[in-house]
């Protein structure tokens, strides 16, 4: 297959945040190409953003609906392979079951809808299509979070015990929702944002890089969540204690009213045989420690990583990698999965192009949120995960 993967974006337009995030992302490798958008619920805002992007005027759509439509009516050789969703919760689902009803893969921004039963009926739709769906919980990226996923599966750390993740951030200390602050309104909106705030927004990043870095799943949970700013409608901070499948247990706290955090997420887990510990704001050190053993760190890009690890390595050691990167790790995996989808290649279970996030961790971080909701109304009570 000699051309790059094409996408047309559903949000991200002038003003907005995560969409220029994206574009990056999915630029970096030279694999893949913005040809398309629907980028505003705003048609002419939506058409006025796509020629900030150069892109055709003909390719600059209104709507998604009108977008996904007129694509699948142009010639294989033209048309998007795959839409990129970077809108607020509530426009996820929309978009990716039209496209996927239309026959195009799908890559959406997290959570993956606005509610559980929705990212249910897309499981279903994902499954009765065939195609793709991913989803960009871009902390999995990082070279080390691969390598620390690579330990614990290999049993280096011998059976997990404990699990402990944090994601602390202080940017919603303040009532910022009500100074017209775009990126506040929506997040504390629950017509837009669903049923949690800080919980679904970071809450569930914390609760994938458990799951992916352990290789357990989250069972039951006790959560107490709590919205601290006067006249906030959703939780700002939350604390919960975690029970995995196999018995290890966990505690995962988020918060936005932190003061001071940035984004501050890290985790420690720890193993019969040793533990490793890895922070976000240092994402290419990990320190990894031993039950008899001196305590070791490891870095990025150096040789004695694994072949996961070095698969997600651009650069030499010393050289920053960070959030984009890991990002666009998320972009390339996908991108490389749709490639060998359109070759009719079968991708090996351990090849590269199959490590990004998918539906069922979408099902499984909306099952998250409602739990928490659960039980926090309920004082804390144990709440099993409905996946």
């Amino acid at each position: 297959m000699s051309r790059k993967i094409r996408y047309g974006m559903v949000g991200g337009g002038r003003g907005a945040f995560i969409g220029a995030v994206h574009r990056i992302a999915a630029a970096l490798d030279q694999q893949i190409d913005l040809v398309c958008g629907a980028f505003s619920s705003d048609p002419e805002r939506s058409k006025a953003s796509g020629g900030d992007l150069f892109l055709p005027a003909n390719r600059c759509y209104g709507t998604f609906t009108e977008m996904i439509k007129a694509e699948a009516q142009l010639p294989a050789g033209e048309r998007m392979d795959f839409i990129a969703i970077v809108t607020p919760n509530h426009m996820h689902f929309p978009p990716a079951k039209m496209a996927l009803e239309n026959g195009f893969h799908v890559l959406s921004d997290k959570p993956a809808t606005f509610n559980l039963a929705e990212a249910k009926k897309l499981a279903e739709l994902v499954k009765k299509t065939g195609l793709l769906y991913g989803l960009t919980h871009n902390y999995t990226g990082y070279p080390l979070v691969k390598q620390a996923r690579e330990m614990v599966a290999t049993g280096k750390l011998g059976k997990i015990r404990k699990v402990v993740v944090e994601y602390p951030q202080g940017w919603l200390a303040t009532r910022l929702e009500a100074s017209g602050q775009k990126q506040a309104g929506w997040r504390t909106d629950p017509k837009r944002s669903g049923a949690a705030g800080s919980m679904g927004d970071i809450g569930t990043h914390a609760e994938n890089l458990a799951e992916y870095i352990s290789g357990l799943q989250i069972e039951e949970l006790a959560a107490d969540i709590t919205s601290f700013v006067k006249g906030r409608k959703l939780d700002d901070d939350g604390n919960v204690l975690l029970r995995f499948k196999g018995g290890a247990k966990g505690v995962l706290h988020c918060s936005q009213i932190s003061v001071g955090e940035e984004n501050s997420l890290n985790i420690r887990v720890y193993g019969e045989l040793g533990g490793i510990e890895w922070h976000q704001k240092e994402p290419n050190t990990m320190l990894v420690k031993w039950l008899d053993q001196p305590m070791q760190v490891y870095r990025t890009a150096n040789g004695y990583l694994g072949t996961a690890a070095k698969a997600a390595t651009r650069v030499p050691p010393a050289h920053p990698e960070g959030y984009l990167e890991a990002f666009a790790n998320i972009y390339k995996n996908f991108a490389n999965a749709i490639r060998a989808k359109i070759e009719k290649r079968k991708l090996a279970k351990d090849d590269p192009a199959n490590d990004y996030p998918k539906i069922e961790d979408g099902v499984r971080g909306m099952a998250f949120i409602e739990a928490v909701v659960q039980s926090s109304k309920r004082n804390a009570a144990w709440t099993k995960l409905n996946v």
